[in-house]
């Protein structure tokens, strides 16, 4: 067994699940089923899986560039003052996840680790080799919200120093372990410089937008950084998540309602602009990938968009054909959290966004509605060809990765 493959838990009893409980036995069955499967021999790339980066917040503050801040910011960890990280912007939602303690691990995986490694690359060949992964693609979890910040300079401070630390702690000790990094899309210079700064990093496979924002896509502020990203062959991907305080979800009084819509709408608004306003037109080159939105807004927006297109073409001069054709052949999509209570519906979906090209697996372990390879693997109108595609050839291709499995199931 070489060093990259984390020793295996102890099998236990039934038993329940705390925050305290190994990742490796909270997946136990996900490990099983797997095997069960046969998944050993197909290449696997999660696109979306998270980390709770504040428990490393005390290291991360030490890569912020300006010297107040970054002074403020380890004093602050230093004397243990309490409240949330400093810097972050916090939203109300995310007590709610864990759904009142139920679901343990969604809020905190406090697990022991072995000394000599850091604790995320620990948790993280933990997952992937209870998933069957091959790569894992790791993305922030409470920064999600820093789009929001009222301070703009906090999210290049903050986007920046995590981009460093990330490099430094965990992508550099493992090169199965690969990131989106965040981009600090409010400062426009800022994101152009990020892009010169990270692109050629070891792990680095594209940038990410966090998509709870309120900056138009289209402005054309951004349209060096996205010259800048085709130049280089890199994707964008815009990583939904929610914000309550939104003032569209404002009359919402459910958090599953709020929870159900907001990881939607901002992908939805983003994306309508992206189309109508002709990036894929100005930026052929350039991949989109739209994260954790699941799939069943695509065909309505789909059809929504090309119905008034059909009326109103003048208002978007810049394309050449329908809204559906660049949303199915210049988009990509991750599966999570793909919506199953329907099958025919979710046939039609994925046979409209040509899923078998555009469909990348991700689980977004470890929240509370995480999916398996296998909810890809058990579709029954998918063909082995178009599983094997989704489940990693697609993410392959796209990210320029070696095809070639390395799991350790």
């Amino acid at each position: 067994m070489d060093a990259t493959t984390p020793q295996r838990a102890t099998d236990l009893p039934v038993q329940e699940i705390d925050v305290t409980t190994d990742t490796r036995d909270i997946l136990a069955h996900a490990n099983q089923g797997a095997k069960k499967r046969g998944l050993q021999d197909w290449l696997i790339c999660d696109v979306d899986a998270h980390h709770v980066e504040t428990v490393s917040w005390h290291e991360l503050v030490e890569y912020i560039e300006d010297p107040v801040i970054r002074h403020q910011a380890m004093l602050f960890h230093k004397e243990k003052l309490g409240g949330a990280p400093y810097g972050l912007n916090g939203d109300m939602g995310l007590k709610y996840q864990d759904v009142g303690g139920r679901i343990p691990h969604q809020a905190s995986l406090r697990e022991k680790t072995e000394p000599g490694t850091h604790r995320d690359v620990t948790l993280t060949r933990r997952a992937m080799q209870s998933l069957g992964v091959d790569y894992m693609v790791l993305f922030p979890t409470p920064m999600l919200t820093l789009g929001l910040h009222p301070q703009p300079e906090m999210e290049v401070y903050l986007g920046r120093a995590y981009n460093r630390w990330l490099i430094d702690k965990v992508l550099s000790v493992d090169s199965r372990i690969k990131t989106l990094a965040y981009l600090p899309f409010n400062v426009p210079a800022e994101a152009e410089r990020t892009i010169e700064e990270f692109a050629d990093k070891p792990g680095v496979i594209g940038f990410c937008v966090p998509s709870t924002r309120h900056k138009p896509v289209h402005h054309n502020d951004y349209m060096r950084t996205y010259a800048m990203l085709e130049e280089r062959g890199l994707p964008i991907a815009f990583h939904a998540a929610y914000h309550w305080q939104d003032a569209s979800l404002a009359t919402v009084n459910r958090f599953l309602g709020m929870h159900a819509l907001g990881f939607v709408w901002c992908n939805m608004v983003h994306m309508t602009n992206w189309i109508l306003n002709g990036i894929p037109e100005r930026f052929p080159k350039l991949k989109s990938i739209w994260v954790e939105s699941g799939l069943a807004w695509i065909p309505f927006l789909m059809q929504r968009l090309d119905d008034q297109y059909l009326m109103r073409p003048s208002e978007a001069p810049q394309l050449k054909k329908l809204p559906s054709a660049y949303m199915r052949e210049n988009c990509w999509y991750t599966t999570q959290p793909m919506e199953t209570s329907n099958m025919k519906a979710l046939e039609l979906t994925l046979e409209m966004i040509n899923a078998e090209s555009q469909l990348l697996f991700a689980s977004d372990w470890p929240h509370f509605d995480f999916d398996l390879p296998q909810e890809i693997y058990d579709l029954p109108f998918l063909s082995e060809q178009a599983k094997r595609n989704i489940l990693g050839l697609n993410a392959a291709k796209l990210f320029n990765l070696d095809p070639t499995p390395v799991k350790r199931l």
